[in-house]
């Protein structure tokens, strides 16, 4: 049974448990007042009937021994009895009329014996046979004479009846208010909570595979500083989810790009190496003078391939922020990094000028020195492959604010203003002036953006007609802020 009753009580709504366990609470309330009220009443009626019993006892002692006989006058309903206990059994000697007693007096009798033998007055509440309940009094009038006095407690429990009745109503109407309005105010109150489940069920019916926005929020307020907290929490837990899930979606959209992208570009180098083996096979059968030629020609083709699986494969490293890091940082000296990079450049594009501006001698970062000159090389290369022959390149370093920084400048016709947004992304390449059949496989300034980040620093780009500046910005240098050339 009470298993029975725990699960019912467990099937009902928040607001219906917290409006019963008030209703609980109040009723046990209710209950200690009103025992407490009905007591305090009881006592105080019967210490004001002993009062007025030892008020009444007083006058007919007196008239007993001023006239030897009780007043004819007495309350209605109240008996008086006078023993004689002189000779150690109390007598009966007044009143003459048996009609002025109770059916049976034996109450009496023992009530003076007990005076007798406490030698006090003695209160007591008997059950009169024929009379009802009653309070008892005995006390001495004269030295052998007891006057034993009975007053009905008949008012008195009527009046704690009645008491008790008007509690049990008058608590019994304020618990069914009490309840009521407690389950009204606690519906208003925990409404918020009933509008939170609601959008929790619109966002489990929504197919997140096509949008990564949650179409719904809890935007009602009320019902309290909890509530309003637990509101607040739950449209941040929304918005985190909101956030996740766009990560998500440009991460699978950036995902499939990319699958795309690798694949076209996989698949040039590959049709190449395969035409150019079977030319080789042909040539080696019937033209032996060209099979040196095309055998040449497969290994730049294969060796091209391996360049961009390189490129694939550290940017998948440095995506994956593996434990085992690509990057083998130590104390460089950037200056001499950068040297050697533009003494590469010059041999291998001497068609492009290329002028190191003066700075300092030594400029100290903690960086891994070969993927630094690969950054530039990069740079470098993008410069060269994207800009006419004749073009000025030219590259600085500087410190500044507690960091070191590398500049390299083209005097190119520039980028246009909408496709600087995306130079970084991979694969991408800026449409006519910086095509395809320039060069490059759209993943140099990919790898150097996600170089320069490994290495906490930043990558920036300006260009205009005429200019074009990156701006490599890495982790503290040693020498003092000089400014940039």
């Amino acid at each position: 049974m009470i298993r029975r009753l725990r699960r019912a009580y467990g099937r009902l709504r928040l607001g219906t448990r917290l409006a019963l366990g008030l209703g609980v609470l109040a009723l046990v309330v209710f209950a200690v007042v009103g025992t407490a009220l009905t007591t305090y009443m009881r006592d105080y009626l019967s210490a004001e009937l002993d009062t007025q019993l030892a008020h009444a006892q007083t006058a007919q002692s007196k008239n007993l021994v001023d006239y030897g006989s009780l007043q004819n006058k007495k309350y209605y309903g109240w008996y008086y009895a006078v023993y004689d206990v002189s000779g150690g059994t109390p007598e009966l000697r007044k009143p003459e009329a048996d009609t002025d007693l109770p059916e049976d007096v034996e109450d009496f009798t023992a009530a003076a014996r007990a005076r007798v033998d406490a030698g006090e007055e003695i209160l007591r509440t008997e059950w009169l046979k024929g009379a009802g309940l009653y309070r008892l009094r005995a006390c001495e009038v004269t030295p052998g004479t007891v006057l034993v006095s009975a007053a009905p407690l008949e008012e008195i429990e009527d009046t704690v009846t009645e008491l008790a009745t008007i509690q049990a109503v008058t608590f019994g109407l304020a618990l069914l208010a009490l309840v009521v309005a407690g389950r009204s105010m606690l519906r208003r109150g925990l409404q918020p909570l009933s509008d939170m489940a609601s959008t929790a069920r619109g966002i489990t019916s929504h197919d997140l595979t096509d949008s990564a926005r949650l179409p719904v929020r809890h935007a009602a307020r009320g019902g309290g500083p909890e509530v309003e907290e637990l509101r607040t929490a739950f449209n941040r837990m929304l918005e985190h989810i909101d956030e996740s899930l766009a990560v998500r979606t440009e991460a699978e959209q950036r995902l499939r790009r990319f699958v795309a992208d690798a694949s076209h570009e996989l698949r040039t180098p590959l049709m190449s190496v395969r035409g150019y083996a079977d030319l080789f096979q042909y040539a080696a059968a019937n033209e032996p003078e060209e099979r040196d030629k095309h055998l040449a020609r497969l290994r730049a083709e294969a060796a091209r391939m391996g360049f961009l699986l390189d490129d694939l494969l550290l940017l998948a490293r440095l995506d994956a922020a593996e434990v085992q890091t690509p990057l083998r940082p130590r104390e460089t000296n950037l200056v001499e990094v950068v040297q050697q990079a533009a003494d590469a450049f010059r041999a291998s594009h001497p068609d492009h000028p290329l002028t190191v501006r003066p700075g300092p001698a030594t400029l100290t970062a903690r960086v891994d020195p070969q993927r630094i000159r690969q950054v530039l090389d990069n740079l470098l290369t993008n410069a060269a492959v994207h800009t006419p022959p004749g073009t000025e390149v030219s590259v600085a370093v500087s410190a500044r604010d507690g960091t070191a920084r590398v500049r390299v400048a083209d005097a190119g016709p520039g980028i246009p203003a909408a496709d600087r947004e995306r130079v970084f992304d991979r694969f991408y390449r800026v449409d006519k002036a910086r095509s395809r059949d320039r060069g490059g496989s759209g993943l140099g300034l990919a790898v150097a953006a996600s170089l320069v980040r490994a290495h906490g620093g930043d990558i920036g780009l300006a260009s205009e007609p005429g200019a074009t500046v990156f701006t490599v910005t890495l982790p503290p240098a040693g020498p003092p802020d000089l400014t940039d050339p």
